[in-house]
């Protein structure tokens, strides 16, 4: 039997392969997911959508200054999440980009419609719209963590 440099056989090489792999799995089906947290994405993207409602849409239109602090408040979140989980952005996957992608999209959609709702002098319609952001961005964040976890669970 001929023996590789490191001086492990083939089968030494495949129980330890398979023995890492037990382990992926065994650390992916440990993580609890942070629905807290993901809720709090939903809730700071109900929250940007909202701020519609305190604008004066038209030829004057200034926005919100609070974008900035929505931002801040979803690179708390990740830390939190990748200190809760250990999981990080870089290594979430493709089908996680396109959820964060979906999300972007529709908060914006949203907060143009909410625009054009205050505009239309239906200012109560915008709880619709951020009810609306919050759903669907607190569903698509979990598509995205649970793209993170897949693939820490598949290498």
């Amino acid at each position: 039997m001929e023996k590789h440099s490191a001086g492990t056989s083939p089968q030494d090489a495949a129980q330890t392969l398979n023995a890492l792999t037990d382990d992926r799995e065994r650390l992916a089906s440990a993580i609890q997911v942070p629905r807290a947290l993901l809720a709090a994405f939903g809730g700071l993207a109900a929250w940007w959508v909202a701020t519609a409602a305190g604008t004066t849409p038209g030829e004057n239109y200034e926005p919100p200054t609070s974008g900035w602090l929505a931002l801040v408040g979803i690179l708390v979140t990740l830390h939190l999440i990748q200190r809760e989980t250990g999981l990080r952005l870089r290594t979430m996957g493709s089908r996680a980009g396109f959820a964060v992608a979906g999300i972007i999209a529709v908060c914006l959609v949203l907060f143009s419609v909410s625009l054009g709702l205050v505009a239309s002098g239906m200012i109560w319609v915008v709880a619709l719209t951020s009810l609306t952001a919050f759903v669907t961005t607190t569903w698509l964040a979990g598509i995205a963590y649970r793209s993170a976890v897949d693939r820490l669970r598949h290498g």
